[in-house]
């Protein structure tokens, strides 16, 4: 019998808690037909809508991502996470699923998916959709038919008697239909949570179903059938959208996750080349519930402390990288394989761009010089590669709510609307950025000291040296300022995103043989390394 590498990180979880963290050579990112190419990704999230735009609409669509694949491909991405693009009627940007298993209109069409899969694969970059499996859209056939058929119970319905004190319960709102009483919302009064059943019952609340109910087991059947369209199409896989938020009460989340270890099982027997990615915030514990990655994301201290809240990415030089780096150990140390553990910067949620109007363009590529020589699986948000600036003052789309900042059209030449869109500048999505000399991808790539050139060379460099890899060691020597470690024992990287020069000492002799690779500006005198404002190197110091 074959056993996949997922099913025994679950198991092995399971029964024997965290396992050393082996120290491999990186695997090729399109070779691994277990799923674990993702360990050895370099993401990239797509925002649809504010993408490209290839039929003057305002709207990003799938031919706009095809067109600009070549870009990617240069970047040296390998794998792309893209918002929903299913039918919607867009109270929340496409998170209020109507149908599952089409495409809205202004996207394209499933001709559309299957070119971009084939296209994108052609370039060696897998295509990973989102996954909203913990509500739907008001509109969706299941919750129209649920407002009709009062036995239905695909959702977590009340009804008027069950009422405390004839008051709604929390989060639940009024049926709009036949049916009487209320439903339970995930997020938005227009996105009625789908029914996985209660971790626990509670006499004060006689609507809760256990999860071996008829409703969730139904609906965990819907979810594998969702999958399995979109996985036959060419899709490499899924990023699960609110991936906690399924079963209902449910303390720390067990119940949760052998949900989840049930679909990763369920893959492993029927694709075995996708992937899960879980919109947990939590990698020790998504990972061996059967995710094959998990995100530190903008809720978690590991996240804030690299990019908020007086981050150690912030001129001032007050923060600390040790707590990112303590919690990047527990999790690599509780998942028991490298390659578990996502960070992005931004997202199109709350996570704010790097150049975030406190954060200064200048402080950029000290964060890159970091982000893509420490083993973690980088996701870039468009735009980052070139620095796009987070706009304030934008008007809400979409159900946006004041996360539009970061959604703004993504900027490729100096042409109107920097090349997103031949519409009118009224009819973009969201208006583009008005500063004169915004970034753009053209304009960068001709410059070999951009940004958007430095971010290709060190993925290039990341994917071409195994010591820089997902599988190699890391030695820190000091989580201060600058942040200094050893990849692999071979490579050294130095970071100082603050405005003040600073300086370490490195106990290796071979530091005055060093090479630099990426370097701004640093000077070695014996085993100390002088870094100055915002500055960077990754230094070869050979074998």
């Amino acid at each position: 019998m074959t056993v996949s590498r997922r099913t025994l990180l679950i198991s092995g979880a399971l029964a024997a808690g965290a396992v050393a963290l082996p120290i491999s050579r990186p695997r090729p990112a399109m070779a691994s037909a277990d799923g674990s190419w993702l360990a050895d990704a370099v993401m990239y999230q797509i925002y649809p809508q504010t993408f490209a735009d290839s039929d003057g609409s305002g709207v990003g669509d799938l031919q706009g991502i095809i067109d600009h694949l070549d870009h990617l491909q240069w970047l040296g991405v390998t794998a792309v996470w893209m918002n929903p693009i299913f039918p919607s009627p867009l109270t929340d940007a496409g998170y209020d699923v109507s149908d599952y298993v089409g495409v809205h209109e202004r996207y394209g069409t499933q001709d559309d998916v299957a070119r971009l899969v084939d296209e994108a694969r052609r370039r060696g970059i897998r295509i990973l959709f989102d996954l909203v499996a913990g509500h739907t859209s008001d509109q969706h056939p299941w919750f129209l038919n649920s407002l009709q058929d009062f036995s239905d119970d695909r959702f977590i319905w009340a009804t008027p008697d069950q009422f405390p004190n004839g008051e709604l319960p929390e989060n639940f709102v009024a049926s709009p239909g036949p049916r009487e009483g209320a439903f339970l919302k995930n997020f938005y009064d227009t996105q009625p949570a789908i029914n996985y059943g209660y971790a626990r019952m509670n006499p004060d609340e006689p609507w809760r179903e256990p999860i071996d109910a008829e409703g969730p087991k139904r609906n965990r059947e819907a979810m594998r059938e969702v999958m399995d369209h979109w996985l036959k199409l060419g899709v490499s896989g899924f990023r699960c959208d609110m991936a906690g938020s399924l079963i209902k009460d449910d303390p720390d989340l067990v119940e949760t996750g052998k949900l989840w270890g049930e679909m990763a099982a369920w893959l492993d027997d029927n694709h075995p080349d996708a992937v899960l990615v879980s919109e947990w915030g939590d990698p020790k514990v998504a990972v061996p519930a059967g995710f094959d990655g998990d995100f530190f994301f903008q809720t978690g201290d590991a996240w804030k402390s690299l990019w908020q809240d007086n981050p150690y990415f912030g001129a001032d030089g007050t923060g600390t990288a040790k707590i990112f780096i303590d919690a990047w150990r527990e999790a690599e140390d509780a998942i028991g394989r490298p390659g578990g553990v996502i960070l992005p910067s931004a997202n199109h949620d709350t996570a704010l761009r790097l150049n975030n109007g406190v954060r200064t363009p200048e402080e950029i590529p000290a964060v890159y010089a970091f982000w893509l020589t420490w083993p973690i699986v980088p996701l870039i948000y468009y735009g980052e590669e070139i620095g796009m600036r987070l706009i304030d003052g934008l008007p809400d789309v979409e159900g946006s709510d004041g996360r539009q900042n970061n959604r703004t059209p993504m900027q490729w030449n100096t042409d109107p609307n920097a090349g997103f869109s031949t519409a009118p500048a009224e009819k973009l999505y969201l208006p583009q950025d008005p500063d004169p000399n915004r970034p753009d991808v053209a304009t960068q790539r001709d410059d070999p000291g951009s940004l958007l050139n430095l971010v290709q060379r060190l993925i290039a460099l990341r994917q071409s040296q195994p010591e820089l890899g997902i599988g190699a060691d890391v030695q820190v020597f000091h989580d201060g300022y600058p942040l200094t470690y050893l990849r692999g024992n071979r490579f050294l990287v130095a970071v100082n995103p603050s405005r003040n020069p600073v300086s370490v000492t490195v106990p290796d002799d071979r530091l005055a043989g060093a090479v630099p690779v990426e370097d701004s500006g640093v000077t070695i005198s014996g085993q100390d390394i002088a870094v100055p404002a915002f500055g960077y190197a990754v230094l070869d110091l050979g074998s």
